[in-house]
């Protein structure tokens, strides 16, 4: 018997969902539950063929015991070693080097030195920064956001350089980025997983949270389908199983704007039936596939694009 598991922090309509989708499939050998664990001893299996994750970027336990886990043999969804290495800054580094249109962004240093450093830990920094560079190629209007994520929690949007010294004497430890504001004419938050199943849903961010899915933004075909080979290119070089990405449209071109989402917001208050019927049907199918073809003790994790042409020595295009 294969067991597929999703660990999960408090949540509940998605995971619940998705445990009870997959054992009304009656696939044999196969059974899904919550994850369950009792113990943590090093190269040990977890018991499971398939994890998905949707709590471990919060909790650093989880995270390293999913590596265990997928060095003995569990394929995780994500990826537990990307996830650790991944952010936002280098996101958007790698967008541009294969092509997918994003806005200016910079990384800031933190306004606080980080605990048990001094101001030596920073010789080789600049200070003051080239603020008249820096801000000349981002522009105002402008979001500064940190750039490890973390939803909507600390960004400010800043009309000028004065807004942004006074907005980042608040931000202390974290490390910031400076972007560009996309001023867009549509917007849509698009569910990947898999690698080869999207959902591209009209969203509004300027809306309450629990109406920012009902939105009249409507695609055509040709968008649409521009959208689908964006969302799938990004995808395939990160690695993300499960993901979310964010587009906004300026000039008819969509920008990807949040693209490292991998424990995805898919709570059925806030996506709505309709996106949450799909994701927990595509979530489910997806998980079994993976079961079905996992191999114990081997690894059954999916690395993206950048890292396998790295390690080849291949150019990213």
């Amino acid at each position: 018997m294969k067991k597929i598991g999703i660990l999960h922090g408090k949540e509940r309509s998605f995971p619940e969902a998705f445990v009870a989708r997959i054992n009304s499939k009656n696939e044999a050998g196969i059974v899904a539950e919550p994850v369950r664990i009792e113990k943590a001893i090093q190269a040990d299996p977890s018991g499971y063929a398939v994890i998905i994750d949707r709590i471990s970027q919060d909790v650093p336990f989880y995270r390293t015991w999913l590596k265990n886990a997928a060095v003995t043999g569990t394929a995780v969804i994500n990826n537990p070693f990307w996830w650790s290495a991944d952010d936002k800054y280098f996101n958007n580094c790698l967008m541009e080097k294969i092509g997918v249109p994003v806005p200016k962004t910079v990384i800031i240093p933190s306004r606080e030195l980080p605990d048990d450093t001094t101001n030596e830990s920073f010789s080789n920094l600049a200070y003051p920064l080239d603020w008249h560079t820096i801000f000349n190629y981002v522009g105002f209007p402008a979001y500064m956001k940190p750039f490890a994520g973390g939803g909507w929690k600390h960004v400010y949007r800043l009309a000028s350089a004065d807004e942004f010294f006074n907005k980042h004497s608040e931000t202390g430890q974290l490390v910031m980025l400076l972007q560009e504001e996309i001023v867009f004419t549509e917007y849509y938050r698009c569910y990947c997983i898999g690698g080869k199943h999207v959902r591209i849903m009209p969203y509004e961010p300027r809306s309450p949270h629990h109406l920012r899915y009902v939105s009249d933004f409507n695609p055509g075909p040709e968008l649409l389908q521009q959208m689908t080979e964006i969302v799938l290119k990004i995808n395939a070089y990160l690695g993300y199983d499960f993901n979310t990405v964010e587009l906004a449209v300026r000039d008819g071109i969509p920008y990807a704007i949040d693209f490292c989402n991998p424990a995805p917001d898919a709570d059925i208050n806030s996506v709505g039936a309709e996106n949450f019927e799909w994701v927990v049907e595509t979530a489910a199918s997806y998980a079994i596939e993976k079961a079905l073809t996992q191999k114990e003790g081997e690894d059954n994790l999916t690395w993206g694009e950048y890292v396998k042409r790295g390690s080849n020595k291949m150019p990213l295009i």
